[in-house]
């Protein structure tokens, strides 16, 4: 079994060499890249790249492998009463573009209003890195994020602001360092009440 079979929490389960064997198929066609982009495959410096890139990308895309709304299955009830805001700033994630497979490194806030029951602030960040480690756009992550924790918690609201510098920007085509996208999902009474929404974008620092 490979490191990358399953996952327990959304972390990796390693194996006794703690690597995972690379198909020949895979290396075979990043040494086809690195052939087309100008350089030789067979110089030494490259002899292993095939094999370190295929890994990084299974590491990359680890949240495929994992389902998000598993994190949010344990909750508690025994809150003393709170049904105020719950946000979690400043949480940063890495995930990659599906149109360019170029850097995406952002942070999120994500805030909910509590029912009944409210889960632990780890896993919302776990929400985060699960869809986040796929081969991603911004506007998708954002709203997956907020639909999950939607569905799983049943909150009275839910609300996701997302902001993200673009590899396929910044290093490449228009050559735009600096820029951050910026991009929100709101959700019950965050979308449908305006001092609601007024309260959490201002505790989110917007």
């Amino acid at each position: 079994m490979s490191e990358f079979d399953h996952a327990v929490d959304g972390d990796l389960v390693r194996g006794p060499d703690g690597r995972v064997m690379v198909p020949d198929d895979v290396q075979e066609a990043i040494r086809t890249l690195i052939r087309w982009t100008g350089d030789d495959p067979d110089r030494e410096g490259l002899l292993d790249t095939p094999k370190r890139v295929g890994r990084a990308w299974k590491e990359y895309c680890q949240g495929y492998l994992d389902d998000p709304g598993v994190h949010l299955s344990r909750t508690f009830e025994e809150v003393g009463g709170y049904h105020e805001l719950v946000i979690l700033k400043d949480i940063p994630f890495q995930s990659h573009c599906e149109h360019h497979m170029a850097p995406i490194i952002g942070r999120a806030h994500i805030a909910y209003m509590p029912t009944d029951r409210v889960v632990g602030i780890s896993k919302l960040a776990r929400v985060l890195h699960g869809y986040a480690r796929r081969l991603q756009v911004q506007e998708r992550l954002t709203a997956e994020v907020a639909q999950c924790i939607q569905d799983k918690l049943a909150p009275s609201g839910v609300a996701v602001v997302i902001e993200a510098s673009h590899s396929c920007m910044t290093a490449r085509g228009v050559r735009t360092p600096g820029v951050q996208m910026m991009t929100s999902r709101l959700l019950g009474c965050f979308l449908d009440d305006q001092r609601s929404r007024e309260e959490v974008m201002s505790l989110m620092g917007y």
